[in-house]
């Protein structure tokens, strides 16, 4: 039986290490590509072993993967409705199970150990779900997706391997591409440069889940106005944090001075007092009031934070209204401002509400900003 495929096929042909890992713009064929790849070649060479075929949520694994499976089988006369389980989401294949299972089946996730693991869009995932997986995949794994977060894991966790095979694709390594939609993608280029750089040429680009855009500096400006300091409280996983803010023009700077867990009362006392603050103000999470009382008590000139209503939004519109910039030196600071994202509901699409992690310095520069800018008739700092 002859296979129409293109150059994604062929990587993975070529690939002899654990991991590859297909990165492209939209419509470079890596989906199908793999796809055919697992029908035509892996089951075929192989009986008795468990392929996993994943997207972050089931209905996005319904409308996508599942049915571009079940279309190729169908195109190459292959599809068999006794070989087809429904209800369990499964396929048999030449002996091989074919299981498509998301990451809201945690029973799933966790479940049988498998042979081959595709990723379809694997920057969906969090790093804690990538573990889960590879943990439970024993001969290969496949990931593919489209290059919409500069910062993702995958950059960081999973191409520098040794064990890894990285490539790149783009709409021009799709022969079959229809010439209308060839030329829709090109039009990017005048329209939209990010889309062009993601979509087009299947290059990093900043994900429109991530909430924030910011820029590393040397050193806060010498002429920029100290706003206060803020703190967020952790103990055991949680970090306790302490940043200081400032602002000159439309710009705010960060400097992040603690980020450390299992911090009691007393240490954060020391802390302080080891960065120089006397009378500074500094505004700690309004939820610890012992905690703050106590620093009170120490001479530290602490208040809560500003709450209310939607505080969380609230605070996120007000500091979007700035560019913010954050010292170089500020890794922890850095790593949360890249990864701080919209949560998604089970569709994919993004919804008005942050995901409740990688935000311990940014709880601390919210509570710092929110509570004296959005104060209205505070001097010069008043938010109109």
């Amino acid at each position: 039986m002859k296979i129409k495929t293109n150059v994604v096929f062929e990587h993975l042909l070529e690939s002899d290490n654990k991991i590859t890992i297909e990165q492209g713009g939209t419509r470079s064929g890596k989906t199908y590509n793999i796809l055919l790849y697992i029908i035509f070649k892996y089951c075929l060479d192989n009986t008795g072993k468990t392929i996993t075929i994943c997207r972050k949520t089931f209905p996005a694994v319904r409308s996508s993967v599942m049915r571009d499976f079940l279309d190729i089988l169908k195109q190459y006369n292959s599809y068999s409705e006794l070989n087809h389980n429904k209800s369990n989401h499964e396929y048999k294949l030449n002996g091989n199970l074919v299981e498509f299972i998301s990451l809201d089946q945690p029973q799933k996730v966790r479940g049988r150990k498998r042979n081959l693991l595709f990723i379809n869009e694997a920057n969906e995932l969090d790093y804690e779900d990538w573990q889960q997986l590879i943990f439970r995949t024993e001969d290969k794994i496949i990931l593919d997706f489209n290059p919409s977060d500069e910062y993702h894991w995958i950059y960081d966790k999973v191409i520098p391997r040794a064990d890894a095979d990285f490539y790149i694709t783009t709409y021009l390594d799709n022969s079959f591409l229809n010439e209308s939609i060839r030329e829709e993608i090109e039009r990017l280029k005048d329209t939209d440069e990010t889309y062009w750089q993601i979509y087009g040429l299947g290059l990093k680009g900043i994900s429109k889940a991530t909430i924030f855009n910011y820029t590393e500096v040397n050193h806060i400006p010498h002429d920029a106005e100290f706003i206060s300091y803020g703190a967020d409280a952790g103990y055991s996983n949680d970090p306790t944090t302490l940043v200081s803010v400032y602002r000159k023009d439309h710009n705010l700077y960060i400097k992040e001075h603690i980020y450390q867990t299992q911090m009691t009362t007393y240490d954060i006392s020391r802390k302080w007092k080891e960065i120089g603050i006397e009378r500074e103000l500094i505004y700690f999470d309004s939820a610890e009031p012992r905690l703050i009382e106590e620093l009170r008590r120490m001479g530290f000139n602490v208040r809560p934070s500003l709450k209310g209503a939607d505080s969380i939004n609230a605070g996120i519109d007000l500091l979007k209204r700035f560019k913010i910039h954050i010292e170089k030196d500020s890794n922890n600071c850095i790593q949360e401002f890249r990864n701080y994202k919209w949560q998604e509901d089970r569709s994919g699409k993004m919804i008005n509400k942050p995901i409740d992690k990688n935000n311990h310095t940014i709880d601390a520069v919210r509570y710092a900003t929110y509570s004296v800018l959005s104060k209205p008739n505070f001097g010069k700092y008043a938010i109109i």
